[in-house]
């Protein structure tokens, strides 16, 4: 993965966008130093969702299999719980 200043971004936008979108390359772009955002192909983009997607979908089964196992708990219980 290549990191180029959003100055030269902004010299280099349509080879930049080209790299990305037919060599599938990543690049991060910096300013100062510190990176502001990344270029990644569209494919990698909707990996990334996917993978969110089902990591939410097994959060949500594990939370429902925990609570069917401890049974559930009151609202007003959990905000005394969680000192709400």
């Amino acid at each position: 993965m290549e990191d180029i200043t959003a100055a030269e971004a902004r010299k280099q936008w349509a080879e930049l966008l080209n790299r990305v979108a037919y060599g599938k390359e990543r690049v991060v772009v910096t300013r100062h130093g510190k990176e502001l955002a990344a270029l990644v192909p569209v494919e990698d983009l909707r990996l990334i969702d996917r993978m969110k997607s089902l990591l939410r979908r097994r959060d949500v089964r594990a939370a429902l299999k925990e609570t069917e196992s401890r049974g559930a708990i009151a609202w007003e219980a959990l905000r005394e719980e969680l000192d709400l």
